[in-house]
């Protein structure tokens, strides 16, 4: 009998039999999919996510404090903390102790495991006392909820700080290469280079930090530079792939831009696992905002993880909605 599948699709059939990745050629060849086959290729990144990624159904949930806000001298296009663009925020420097343990509190009792402190600005390359008061505030989250597995996302750091991080037992870095390295001063921000994250990333794995970075989904690239920054990410060995939807925020640059249609996020995902079989794809902003009833179909198109209960600067869902949606999810495992 003659198969129904798209003889692409057929061909990548091949993860789910080996656990080898697509090569770059069909990969490409998958993103050029009709709308009318798309959901045949998520069915198959579903698979592949069961037997090689998901751990018993299971999925990967952190919550993240925004732990210094504004008035960082980058300008991201998408960022509404940056000096450069007019959004209006709340400003301010990093919390204290006790307002971090609060949120981690409350993230924990939620049922969340990952917790992640996050602050603007271009990072640390020297060891300031603001970074030494981090590292104060990593201690306290192990002394006081040592069952929560606490990251970072500080921006570039230096070798010092990175040694630091390492001993204090970070389990995972965020790092963000956001879209094809070759545009992303195009599309993303020319005060510094996606180089300069790399070498951070190269940095972070060095001293045996598990790293977790990933792209937004929006800027103004095409399917073949979300292709080529999903090559990249495994080219890295990353760890943990966040996606994000680009959320348009008024007064940044890229408020303007149009939403990416439904299929083409559900190819990026899918294309996205069968080329990193392995990892943990988290499904980031965009979800309940943009995607709406679109969010458990991208959960099943390979994503095994989200981020819950809100993002920096934009309301998330909240963790208890997300919870039964992992439930449900996890049904079709």
């Amino acid at each position: 009998m003659t198969s129904r599948l798209h003889p692409d699709i057929e061909k990548a059939y091949s993860v789910l039999d080996t656990g080898t990745p697509i090569d770059f050629e069909l990969a490409s060849a998958l993103g050029r999919l009709p709308n009318g086959e798309v959901l045949d290729l998520v069915s198959l990144a579903n698979k592949v996510k069961i037997r090689y990624a998901a751990d018993e159904g299971a999925v990967h949930a952190c919550s993240i404090i925004n732990a210094k806000s504004g008035h960082c001298g980058e300008n991201c296009s998408f960022c509404a903390q940056s000096n450069h663009n007019s959004a209006t925020i709340d400003v301010y420097g990093l919390v204290d102790e006790a307002k971090l343990l609060d949120s981690a509190r409350e993230a924990y009792r939620q049922g969340v495991r990952h917790f992640g402190i996050v602050t603007s600005g271009y990072g640390y390359m020297k060891s300031t006392p603001e970074f030494q008061r981090i590292l104060g505030m990593i201690d306290t989250l192990h002394r006081e909820l040592p069952e929560m597995h606490v990251c970072a996302d500080l921006g570039m750091i230096g070798e010092e700080q990175a040694t630091a991080l390492a001993e204090r037992g970070i389990i995972h870095y965020n790092m963000n290469l956001q879209v094809n390295p070759e545009r992303y001063g195009e599309l993303i921000a020319d005060t510094h280079t996606v180089d300069e994250r790399i070498a951070t990333i190269r940095l972070l794995r060095s001293k045996g930090i598990s790293v977790c970075s990933g792209g937004i989904i929006g800027t103004g690239e095409s399917m073949q530079d979300r292709i080529s920054l999903i090559f990249k990410l495994r080219e890295l060995d990353v760890d943990v792939i966040p996606l994000n939807v680009l959320v348009p925020i008024k007064g940044t640059r890229l408020e303007g831009n149009a939403p990416v249609p439904v299929p083409e996020i559900a190819k990026t995902f899918a294309i996205c696992r069968l080329v990193n079989p392995d990892r943990t794809i988290k499904f980031a902003a965009g979800r309940e905002t943009l995607m709406k009833d679109f969010q458990g179909l991208l959960m099943l198109a390979g994503a095994n993880g989200f981020l819950t209960g809100g993002y920096l600067t934009t309301r998330g869902r909240d963790t208890a909605s997300d919870r039964v949606l992992a439930e449900q999810v996890a049904m079709f495992a």
